[in-house]
């Protein structure tokens, strides 16, 4: 699941440390490891530049959040697979951030401009998703349209994503 109400307090350094460690460790092309994250933790020095980056139907929860983390992959490292990889990265921080009891929502509403401009990123660094992170919170925190839909998501059936061999189109 990936909620929308956080306890509005700030992640530690060391936090976002443990979670990138474990990213690191994600399986990549060539062991090329395309990705990069930058991170801002709630109420820090970074806090303000981060928070114009999600858009503004995002700001309405994410700001909440203990961290902003932006992923970034590298195009010129692994052309081709750079996006598939950090993808691989994001999901080893997602099962870190379970384990240390802590929430994640990946988000692909934000502006790649605005991240290229607050992180000052060359042509080959490109902007994944926004990750926020932090304690979750009681759902009553949330304004009503939000809150009616923090639940988790329904998920296709096995059939629908599994096959043996060749699929099986209708026709």
């Amino acid at each position: 699941m990936s909620p929308r109400a956080f306890v509005p307090e700030a992640l530690t350094t060391a936090q976002v440390e443990q979670l990138v460690d474990a990213a690191r460790w994600a399986p990549s092309a060539s062991n090329k490891q395309p990705w990069h994250f930058a991170y801002a933790l709630r109420g820090d020095a970074n806090w303000e530049a981060f928070s114009n980056i999600p858009n503004e139907f995002n700001r309405r929860w994410c700001l909440n959040a203990g961290a902003l983390i932006v992923l970034l992959s590298d195009t010129e490292a692994s052309p081709g697979k750079h996006s598939f990889d950090a993808g691989c990265a994001w999901g080893y921080l997602a099962l870190e951030a379970h384990a240390m009891g802590l929430a994640t929502h990946a988000m692909g509403g934000f502006s790649a401009d605005e991240a290229r401009q607050v992180l000052g990123l060359p042509a080959n660094l490109v902007p994944e998703v926004v990750i926020a992170v932090g304690l979750r919170a009681d759902a009553a925190t949330l304004p009503d349209d939000l809150r009616e839909r923090e639940v988790p998501s329904g998920r296709k059936s096995l059939d629908e994503v599994l096959s043996a061999g060749a699929l099986q189109t209708a026709a």
